[in-house]
């Protein structure tokens, strides 16, 4: 395979796209756009400052503190003209995560927006390796003695700076690092290969020869909104927005006003979408609500252009043209995909890690599975361990290694070079389509022996409708003859409208506990929870949704 040069597809980017915009976001101000060429103007003059005026060195590491926004694509374009190694940093880490994290990278400098401005100067006292902090935003904050995108030179000329395709090019670092940092390691080749298949792949899911709008709402120091959101569809010359915040009001309000085609997005939002429009459904009259029902079973045997005339007015509340979206970062509910399958927009589910730079699959071709995460992308080699059903991968897409940790890249990545996903998987032998089933740290070992994955008897639970969220977890007991063996254990968040049916707790409980124990018939005895739990408040999760299972254990206590 032939990777090319990032510096020429850098230029091409922004050459061939010229006046088209590249990148919006509204604000209360209204709308802020960059054109292809305007953000690359930009990235020039952020790059040439870094290098003639700041004089930092080629190599050198570049941290990123923001939240999404378009002047957030200039620094990374910025960073690799530079010669440096770019460090996305999640933003809604605390003062002490993100300083293990920075002493760790040790970067020279801290891009930041100015919501995050206090952040980052308490940083910059906290690690002595950042000289500068540069702001992204206008000269809003402290102009005078911070220098922001706007206020540096207007100078775009320098030595831009060639890296082997082996170099780092990101160091990404999980959310809720503390103690001892594990930073995953990102080549050029490895981006460059991501592109490569995933162009190819895309192809068989979005309309080539079309200006698409797209929607970007996860983080962009997520890896999986870096590479797909950002790089593969401005390397397709394809318009990306922005919302303001991730309330649904100012989400529908960039859809219908921009008119977004595409998006990419994680599970927990597809959910909270279709509960959203089965709120508005559940609102209307009886006659409404059956016309509803008899549509959406015939649903089931039709086109997708007759599904999204039946539908055309929820449809038309996403702007009338959103067709689609890939749903990656966690397991995609299957009722959530039917749902919006059934009303007319497609949703591919795909499949990664971090650590392969980071997609590894996605629904697309002859054989489709909305079950499955799809096939692997075509530089990958997969295969599962065939005593513990393990997915191992190998290509070019596969991380350099976690960054000054030599130890736990060895752990991952054998001598073979196979990288341990430590997620159970099974490959169909005809469709090649991969279905993931569990992972094996979340894995439950009952005292017989027996292995459960939690992930299976959320899925049958999730059925209820009734329930907003559900976490399944092995907890150890402290008593008895099973004294130090796990057990089952069903976290339950019942949504709002159930919870008002109920004059007390206890009769909520009592209710929730009922429902559990009659859905957990569908499981083999051996799966159904043993203690269930009843909470109001929303379970801790990461920043791209997945549930944070080692905290919820101790919010529920130790022992069973």
């Amino acid at each position: 395979m032939k990777y090319g040069n990032v510096f020429k597809l850098l230029e091409e980017i922004t050459i061939n796209n010229g006046e088209k915009v590249s990148l919006g976001m509204k604000s209360k101000w209204g709308w802020n756009e960059f054109t292809y060429k305007g953000l690359g103007l930009m990235s020039r003059r952020l790059a040439t400052y870094l290098i003639n005026d700041l004089e930092i060195s080629k190599g050198e590491k570049l941290a990123i503190l923001s939240e999404s926004k378009p002047e957030y694509g200039a620094c990374v374009f910025a960073s690799v003209l530079a010669g440096l190694t770019t460090v996305p940093l999640d933003n809604k880490l605390t003062i002490y995560e993100l300083t293990s994290i920075l002493n760790d990278s040790e970067p020279v400098v801290i891009l930041t927006s100015g919501a995050n401005i206090e952040k980052a100067k308490e940083l910059k006292r906290r690690v002595p390796s950042i000289k500068h902090i540069i702001l992204m935003d206008s000269c809003v904050y402290e102009s005078k003695l911070i220098p922001s995108l706007y206020s540096i030179p207007e100078e775009y000329e320098a030595k831009w700076r060639r890296r082997p395709l082996s170099a780092t090019a990101f160091i990404i670092y999980t959310s809720g690092t503390t103690g001892s940092p594990k930073g995953v390691e990102i080549t050029f080749k490895n981006m460059l290969s991501q592109m490569h298949d995933l162009k190819i792949a895309l192809k068989t899911i979005l309309p080539q020869d079309v200006d698409l709008r797209l929607l970007s709402i996860l983080p962009m120091n997520h890896l999986f909104e870096l590479t797909v959101g950002f790089f593969i569809f401005l390397h397709n010359g394809h318009s990306i927005y922005y919302p303001q915040s991730l309330k649904p009001k100012d989400i529908m309000d960039v859809m219908s006003e921009k008119k977004i085609k595409f998006m990419i997005t994680v599970p927990a939002f597809l959910k909270l979408l279709k509960t959203s429009i089965e709120s508005e459904i559940n609102k209307k009259s009886a006659a409404q609500r059956t016309i509803f029902k008899i549509c959406y079973a015939l649903a089931a045997f039709c086109p997708t252009k007759v599904k999204r005339l039946l539908f055309h007015q929820i449809n038309s509340k996403f702007g009338g043209e959103f067709f689609g979206c890939i749903s990656g970062g966690a397991p995609l509910d299957y009722s959530v995909g039917q749902f919006f399958e059934r009303i007319g927009i497609r949703v591919y589910q795909g499949y990664g890690l971090s650590e392969t730079s980071p997609v590894v699959a996605v629904n697309r071709g002859k054989y489709q599975d909305i079950k499955s995460v799809g096939p692997a992308l075509d530089s990958f080699e997969a295969k599962t361990d065939t005593v513990t059903g393990e997915l191992l991968l190998r290509g070019p897409s596969v991380m350099k290694g976690y960054y000054k940790r030599e130890d736990l890249t060895s752990d991952v990545i054998d001598a073979d070079g196979w990288l341990h996903t430590g997620d159970i998987a099974h490959i169909d032998k005809k469709t090649k389509l991969i279905y993931i089933t569990g992972r094996i740290k979340n894995m439950i070992v009952l005292s017989g022996g027996k292995k459960v994955f939690p992930e299976e008897v959320e899925t049958v639970l999730e059925q209820s409708t009734n329930f907003a969220e559900v976490c399944v977890t092995g907890m150890k007991r402290n008593f008895g003859e099973k004294d130090g063996c796990e057990e089952i254990v069903a976290v339950i968040v019942p949504n709002e409208r159930y919870c008002a049916n109920f004059s007390s707790f206890e009769n909520l409980e009592t209710a929730v506990q009922n429902e559990v124990k009659y859905l957990s018939e569908q499981l083999a005895p051996y799966k159904r929870p043993i203690k269930i739990i009843v909470r109001k408040e929303t379970l801790p999760r990461t920043t791209t949704n997945k549930l944070k299972r080692n905290e919820i254990k101790n919010l529920i206590g130790q022992g069973v």
